[in-house]
């Protein structure tokens, strides 16, 4: 990533959250971060340093503040560890006991509280996600002979919200309904382009029996993507411990796997695909922190797709039979996406970017 901060006019943090809402923007000397219209607190951003110069917010709203800060400068092209510099010893203490800082070795040295790692602030649930009470209590349940730990219920709504940077919109996803999804999925299952890789095309008491059926699975997640208020494209997250899959390879108990297709033909540019492809594996990861590898079984003979995979991080383990189709199974592990920053593209690349 480029040594240098870029000014931006816009940048929102916490954008499932509607009460942590924030809004952070860069004039090239000030990064300033807002609530509702209201200053919270401003940064002066110097190398690899960020540092707070003003702020009438508690410890609380320091913290939050902070993180915002964080996120925006991340995610609009600073150093992917930056060294903060607070006075607060509230906020300080909240952002350690988080992982959102990590200490300075010998301690606290010159005002500067600690060192910010993308990888590991990226993993804070309550920046993207609506929900983030911590993982669902372990306890085994049988389904069809599979032994399987209890999976949480399903929320309503949007469930992860992020902002992209290069698109200036907002990636939200959200949990199919029947009644309003159904003529979108429809549609979409029965453009060609989709329908050769799905064979799914049909008619809507089809499709309608096809997404109650998922909705009412404990196992399978369908979801709405959107930018901003127009959606684009479906997803079915699912517990490969419980899935088809699971014959095929040693499934772990919190290994998650997905389905994708892209309805609008509009959106299929590579500037969406770099916001919406490793936003749902980042969804994933974060709806459990067990979760450490994501599976995918697509065609085998979908090179398009399986080369998308490779490069957003996907091993390729090994090509098998499923019954409809001939499958390749790749496997993207957790540390390998935090670790190597795979939730932005790679502006870095001399050739094509990461998409």
């Amino acid at each position: 990533m480029p040594t240098t901060l870029a000014p931006f006019s816009r940048h929102l943090s916490f954008a499932a959250q509607p009460t942590l809402r924030r809004e952070s923007r860069y004039d090239g000397s000030r990064l300033t971060v807002t609530r509702g219209g209201q200053p919270l607190a401003s940064f002066q951003f110097t190398g690899d340093v960020l540092r707070l110069h003003d702020s009438h917010a508690d410890d609380h709203e320091l913290a939050y503040a902070t993180m915002a800060a964080l996120d925006a400068a991340f995610a609009n092209g600073a150093p992917y560890a930056l060294r903060v510099d607070i006075e607060s010893r509230g906020a300080r203490d909240r952002l350690h006991q988080i992982g959102a800082l990590l200490r300075e070795p010998g301690g606290a040295r010159g005002g500067i509280a600690g060192t910010a790692h993308a990888s590991l602030l990226w993993q804070r649930p309550e920046l993207y996600m609506a929900a983030s009470e911590g993982p669902f209590p372990l306890r085994y349940a049988m389904t069809d002979g599979k032994r399987h730990p209890l999976r949480p219920g399903k929320l309503d709504g949007v469930v992860y919200a992020r902002h992209i940077p290069w698109l200036d919109k907002t990636l939200m996803l959200r949990a199919a309904e029947l009644e309003r999804d159904l003529p979108l999925l429809h549609r979409w299952m029965n453009d060609p382009d989709v329908a050769y890789f799905w064979n799914e095309e049909g008619d809507e008491a089809k499709h309608r029996a096809y997404l109650q059926g998922l909705i009412d699975d404990p196992h399978m997640l369908p979801l709405i993507a959107s930018f901003d208020d127009t959606p684009f494209g479906y997803f079915e997250v699912y517990w490969a411990k419980e899935n088809r899959i699971a014959p095929f390879y040693d499934a772990h108990d919190h290994d998650r796997g997905w389905h994708v297709l892209i309805g609008e033909p509009a959106f299929r540019g590579k500037a969406f695909l770099t916001a919406w492809f490793p936003a749902i594996q980042h969804y994933q990861f974060l709806d459990d922190p067990r979760t450490q590898r994501i599976v995918g079984e697509p065609r085998a003979d979908h090179v398009r797709q399986i080369a998308n995979l490779d490069k957003a991080g996907f091993s390729k383990i090994k090509e098998f039979d499923f019954p409809h189709k001939r499958a390749m199974l790749v496997m993207l592990l957790r540390e390998r996406f935090f670790g190597e920053h795979l939730l932005l593209p790679d502006t870095t690349a001399p050739a094509t970017p990461r998409n």
